[in-house]
């Protein structure tokens, strides 16, 4: 099995799946992110926010391939480039801190140690431009596949809580500890990175 990590750009945003091309939430501020949405933007404005983040700021994504086919992919940025964050009760993000944004694994490619892979090349990539942490938002209500990730889930994969909510707390992952990382968490991770999206199934290459 060939498997690769590639950084997002531009020229593969094509192979994350179709909702999340054109998903903006993270991306926009509520507002905005409604309005791109009825005016049918949403495509756009999300290639637009990956280009302006990729030429300020660098990579902010990785996506997973097997064999040349695309099987998952994560999102990731500072919070300032996160309008979103902005909304939430327990913002914002720590300074030391990059938030994960979103991430997803195709059931199929689950269970093959691609979630743990993914994650320490994201915590190799945050460490040596000088961040201490990758912290998300958690959903203690997650009923069903949505871009806030499932608390549980997150502190299931070593998160912690660092400031409480009844339905959105900030979690923090220290990004060392995710370095030595073994077969253990692959479970956990098998459930946090399936629970994203509703559609399993991404375009080949």
């Amino acid at each position: 099995m060939g498997r690769r990590l590639v950084p997002l750009t531009l020229d593969n945003l094509q192979d994350l799946p179709q909702n999340c091309r054109s998903c903006v939430f993270w991306e926009l501020d509520p507002v905005s992110g409604e309005a791109a949405v009825k005016a049918g933007t949403s495509a756009v404005e999300k290639e637009s926010w990956i280009s302006a983040v990729l030429l300020d700021w660098g990579s902010c994504g990785r996506v997973v391939y097997v064999d040349d086919v695309p099987v998952g992919f994560v999102l990731y940025a500072p919070p300032a480039y996160v309008p979103r964050a902005t909304a939430f009760p327990t913002s914002p993000v720590s300074p030391d801190a990059v938030q994960l944004m979103t991430a997803f694994i195709v059931p199929g490619y689950q269970s093959q140690g691609l979630g743990r892979v993914m994650v320490q090349t994201v915590a190799k990539d945050l460490l040596r431009r000088g961040f201490k942490a990758i912290e998300a938002f958690g959903d203690t209500r997650w009923k069903a596949p949505a871009c806030v990730l499932p608390a549980d889930h997150l502190l299931a994969v070593g998160f912690k809580t660092v400031r409480q909510h009844p339905a959105h707390p900030r979690l923090r992952l220290e990004l060392r500890t995710t370095l030595s990382w073994k077969d253990d968490v692959e479970m956990a991770l098998d459930r946090l990175l399936g629970a994203v999206q509703k559609e399993p199934a991404l375009r080949p290459l």
